[in-house]
């Protein structure tokens, strides 16, 4: 608890995190921030004003960040081509013989994918990918019958965004390391996305507020210009 307060008065000393900023300048608060250790993931979360408990007003999609999220992802393919798959980039494809090892209690991967024809069996095992947020799903396009094509995004950066049960919605947009720009880019683009996923019911403020942080750093608040029209 020592080191997070000195860490987070360092923060405070750094930068004036009372204020709003624009995006760029967001970013470059959070260069002038005490670093950690490690590399740090960049983080934009969404605080909505949607009703998370209402299912159309359910805020759910993808984003390709153009300069990726920094982390490697390992991809599991449930397809009747293995080899394709494998060709494409996943670490694990098939069928029957991964759905029999998920039922064992393997979870060894990030992400899975899988082909519409696949789902039949795949739904044997949603109990199991469901909680864990790794059940193939169409809208997150990870049930797709280009299931090459499907891998190669998730692979160049394409992330899932959903809501969860506080109207809040976080996505990893980068690492630290990334340069300012890199993640300007990245935060503009899931701000953008999120923006093009509002429920179509919905009326009122849809975005309450964002705020931007690395994983040991506090939030900074963006400024409402930057959001206001979505």
């Amino acid at each position: 608890m020592v080191k997070l307060s000195k860490r987070f008065r360092a923060a405070h000393e750094a930068a004036d995190l009372n204020k709003e900023y624009p995006v760029a300048e967001a970013v470059e608060v959070l260069a002038k921030l005490p670093k950690a250790k490690f590399d740090e993931t960049v983080e934009l979360s969404l605080k909505l004003g949607v009703d998370p408990r209402k299912g159309d007003e359910m805020v759910r999609g993808t984003v390709i960040l153009p300069h990726g999220s920094g982390k490697s992802v390992t991809v599991l393919a449930f397809t009747s081509d293995a080899d394709a798959a494998k060709e494409a980039g996943a670490t694990h494809a098939g069928l029957e013989d991964l759905i029999e090892k998920i039922q064992g209690g393997w979870l060894d991967f990030d992400v899975a994918v899988a082909t519409p024809d696949a789902m039949k069996e795949v739904r044997k095992i949603a109990r199991v990918l469901g909680p864990k947020g790794l059940m193939p799903n169409p809208k997150a396009g990870t049930v797709a019958p280009d299931i090459s094509k499907a891998i190669k995004e998730v692979m160049a950066g394409r992330v899932e965004f959903k809501l969860d049960k506080t109207a809040t919605v976080g996505v990893g947009i980068g690492k630290r390391s990334f340069s300012n720009e890199q993640i300007v880019e990245n935060a503009n683009a899931l701000i953008d996305a999120i923006g093009k996923a509002r429920p179509s019911v919905f009326k009122g403020k849809y975005i309450a507020s964002i705020h931007l942080t690395a994983t040991m750093s506090p939030g900074i608040r963006l400024a409402g210009s930057v959001y206001s029209n979505l």
